[in-house]
């Protein structure tokens, strides 16, 4: 029985996760909307503005997709979405000709600029009441 009840509760905790992550995601795509972007688009650009401050290095695609949390198809849907609204670039790695790398454009930066605080305010309504 109590095995049970643990199982139980994991499942709630579960699910009020998945819940929580369905309600912020919906609130960022909602907020976001109006500049172009949804809630993943986004996060590449800030991984991208987190990972190269003010450099041009850019990231490789795989490492994108580990930090993002999408599939790999999904992510280059995404970044050709991104490079046709010419907010990033992608290019051959230079230590490695097989790999892809994503560069965020000084279109991409100032669009990052201007959206953060806002999907930053969105996070800090919807995951304020979290505790660690």
């Amino acid at each position: 029985m109590a095995a049970n009840k643990s199982e139980r509760v994991l499942v709630d905790e579960w699910r009020d996760i998945l819940a929580l992550h369905a309600r912020t995601s919906c609130e960022l795509d909602r907020a976001l909307h109006p500049h172009g972007l949804g809630a993943s688009d986004f996060e590449v650009l800030d991984v991208l503005a987190e990972a190269v401050p003010e450099s041009g290095d850019g990231c490789r695609v795989q490492e994108l997709a580990s930090r993002v949390h999408l599939s790999q198809s999904a992510l280059s849907r995404l970044i050709a979405r991104l490079e046709k609204d010419e907010l990033v670039c992608r290019g051959m790695c230079s230590e490695d000709r097989r790999g892809v790398q994503v560069v965020l454009t000084a279109k991409g930066r100032a669009r990052h600029g201007e959206v953060k605080p806002l999907q930053r305010s969105v996070l800090a309504r919807m995951l304020g009441g979290m505790q660690a």
